[in-house]
């Protein structure tokens, strides 16, 4: 293999694990070098419930994609979802010193170290802080302060939280799998950037990932994100309700949806049926695909209204020109984005997270079921790229050529900070194990 970087995204859903290895191109796309499948039978909505189930699974997963990509895998990026998941909007602000000409990246960086030490629920640990609007001297609607002139300054900041006893789970089956958890993302914030386009984001557009357990929602408006939610309903509920409604097995139900299933009953022939094998000793069991599309269309509806109120509560209706990108397993359901399309009354598209893939070993990862699992890879290399970028800011605000020490300083600084962190999440990690375990 070539010394290229390598980015393993580890997608823990309700119904599936999966693990995806990539690497950027010579024109900036994602390679994807190798993709793992494992049945997740240990998480229910998006939480693991079972430590051991979810280990063999991440395993299971890894293994087959270590293999098809022929590396040894240690760190990866992982999702995190579920009802836990809560947001907010907290306002910040800084007094500079007087002395100080210019806002400086490490002043930015200072009012967002700050936000990471406000207080929050009991038992819910931040994990994103993203800044919103600036104001310097309140002078609002700053996208980039850096460089400007001003003594306080100020931001809005969405906060994400989860429950610290969800995210110690995840670490601990990480751990146990021999991998290292890099960084831990918010699983609707990894599929809008494999789904959604700079210009839907700056236009306004709300993503609605439709997975298993769970349904993730993300709001962006002028290339910020404005809002996030995450609905205990998923594609899981619909399978349930065909099994209750059809008096069918599980796995029949399952069947069912995902081949004959529609979003808009009106759009089902009456007459056409489908027949299923009887238990032992019964006759096959005939299934009207007029009744299989009734009884999905009403829980769609029940969804579809709760990610309405969602964008309502936002206060972005209004502001959303790029309307609705539905993805996840659950999107691949006929007619379900007209659905949405004459409930909320936006427009509405599929994503398929095909824009920022190169050539990949596997073409089942154009599937919007996978776009959270690359999303996860996209956003190792977001990372890196900020990183990287940070670093240029800040030698260039160190001072000329003639003052290298100063740089050599901040770039220490930055290494050792990565260090420290690393060590407090892995102590942290330890402490939330005992005092779960």
């Amino acid at each position: 293999m070539e010394n290229d970087k390598l980015i393993v995204g580890l997608d823990i859903g309700t119904t599936k694990i999966c693990v995806i290895i990539g690497r950027k191109n010579s024109f900036g796309k994602l390679e994807v070098l190798g993709m793992g499948r494992a049945v997740s039978d240990g998480v229910k909505r998006g939480v693991v419930t079972n430590i051991d189930k979810t280990v063999h699974a991440i395993e299971k997963a890894m293994e087959e994609a270590s293999n098809m990509a022929d590396v040894d895998i240690a760190e990866v990026i992982v999702g995190i979802a579920g009802q836990h998941i809560q947001s907010k909007i907290v306002h910040g602000s800084i007094m500079r010193s007087p002395n100080d000409e210019e806002v400086t990246v490490e002043d930015v960086r200072r009012l967002s170290d700050d936000m990471e030490n406000i207080v929050v629920p009991p038992g819910n640990s931040i994990i994103h802080v993203m800044p919103q609007d600036y104001t310097v001297d309140y002078e609002g609607g700053i996208k980039d302060p850096v460089g400007m002139a001003g003594a306080r300054l100020e931001a809005d900041f969405h906060i994400i939280t989860a429950q610290t006893a969800a995210i110690s789970n995840i670490n601990k089956c990480v751990r146990k799998a021999n991998l290292t958890s890099e960084q831990l993302i918010l699983e609707p914030l990894a599929s809008s950037l494999s789904v959604l386009s700079d210009e839907e984001k700056e236009a306004g557009v709300c993503l609605v990932d439709i997975g298993g357990g769970t349904t993730d929602i993300a709001i962006f408006y002028e290339n910020i994100i404005r809002h996030t939610a995450v609905i205990p309903l998923g594609g899981n509920i619909i399978t349930s309700d065909i099994k209750e409604g059809c008096m069918v097995m599980q796995n029949q139900a399952e069947l069912l949806k995902t081949r004959f299933g529609k979003a808009i009953a009106e759009e089902a022939n009456p007459n056409e049926i489908v027949s299923i094998p009887g238990l032992r000793n019964r006759p096959p069991k005939e299934i009207s695909i007029r009744n299989l599309a009734s009884i999905i269309q009403a829980r769609m509806e029940e969804i579809i209204e709760i990610v309405q109120n969602e964008i309502m509560q936002s206060g972005h209706y209004k502001k959303l020109a790029g309307g609705i990108v539905l993805t996840g397993g659950g999107s691949q359901l006929q007619f379900v984005s007209q659905l949405f399309e004459y409930m909320t009354g936006l427009d509405t598209r599929i994503g398929h997270p095909n824009e920022h893939l190169g050539k990949s070993v596997v073409e089942d990862v154009k599937s919007p079921m996978y776009a959270t699992s690359v999303g996860l890879v996209l956003a190792g290399f977001k990372a890196l790229d900020d990183r990287e970028e940070g670093y240029r800011k800040r030698i260039a605000n160190a001072g000329p050529a003639g003052k290298p020490q100063a740089r050599k300083e901040i770039i220490s600084k930055d290494i050792f900070s990565s260090i420290g962190a690393k060590l407090k999440r892995l102590i942290n990690d330890d402490i939330g194990d005992d005092a779960n375990y």
